[in-house]
């Protein structure tokens, strides 16, 4: 019986570490969402992409909209849809969907990418320096969402900020 207790305490532990890294392994093949994007999708995606190179800003958010709903939460179609509204200037809404789509999809570097671009514009580049290094660690330097987001942070001015403790007014006595 002894012999038997020693035999189980030794060879229990690898035998649990075993069965969690198969349990590990077989639950990450399932855990990828990328799902493919269906016929009536693509082509709106691709009517959305050549109003965008047109400059069609409005028509290619609302091509984008129809295959959002032909294909609720697909990741491409919200990281479409986030950087027409990007180009349009509301860098508020395509966070909105970038976010959207890296819930489906956490390791979509054109999410993270985008989403750090939005960042910077609107100011937060503490924020988008965390998805630069996020971008980095997912794909490397030489990838195509780490340029471009590098790309963007570059031409953001440094942004000082002054605290109200720094400025003291000087006050102007005047007679009356």
């Amino acid at each position: 019986m002894t012999r038997l207790k020693d035999t189980l305490m030794r060879f229990a532990p690898a035998a649990l570490a075993l069965s969690l890294l198969a349990g590990v392994t077989s639950s990450m093949a399932w855990s990828d969402t990328g799902e493919e994007i269906t016929p009536r999708a693509a082509q709106l995606v691709a009517q959305g992409q050549a109003r965008m190179a047109q400059g069609d800003y409005n028509s290619a958010i609302d091509a984008y909209e129809a295959a959002l709903v032909v294909q609720p939460g697909n990741a491409l179609v919200l990281v479409s849809l986030a950087e027409a509204t990007r180009a349009q200037g509301m860098q508020g809404k395509a966070l909105h969907f970038y976010r959207s789509a890296l819930v489906n999809d956490p390791r979509n570097v054109m999410a993270i990418s985008g989403e750090g671009a939005a960042l910077a514009e609107k100011g937060a580049l503490a924020k988008a320096q965390r998805n630069l290094a996020q971008l980095e660690s997912l794909c490397g330097t030489d990838c195509e969402a780490t340029r471009k987001l590098s790309a963007v942070l570059s031409q953001q001015p440094t942004r000082h900020v002054v605290h109200a403790e720094a400025i003291t007014p000087q006050p102007i006595v005047t007679e009356n």
